[in-house]
């Protein structure tokens, strides 16, 4: 059985207060979630409260995850709702 490569940065999109969203790189989505939820998130995130995760993506290294981070940050809002199951 062939080995899978160990997945180790999320690029992750919030859905925040006042429907916009919020794009970040982690190491463990969950636990950022949870920091954006107590404050101690990003700046923005203590303006705009996290709703919910709506989209996560993986990546092998933080590289191409900053990357890809910054292609959807420069989505459009219509495109970036595409992103929502």
């Amino acid at each position: 059985m062939p080995k899978l490569p160990k997945v180790n940065y999320w690029v992750y999109v919030l859905l925040c207060e006042g429907n916009n969203y919020y794009t970040g790189v982690a190491k463990d989505v969950a636990l950022r979630f949870r920091a954006h939820l107590l404050g101690r998130g990003a700046k923005y995130t203590r303006s705009f409260k996290p709703i919910k995760i709506v989209y996560t993506e993986s990546h092998l290294d933080r590289g191409s995850a900053q990357r890809r981070e910054a292609e959807i940050k420069n989505l459009t809002h219509k495109e970036k709702a595409k992103l929502e199951p």
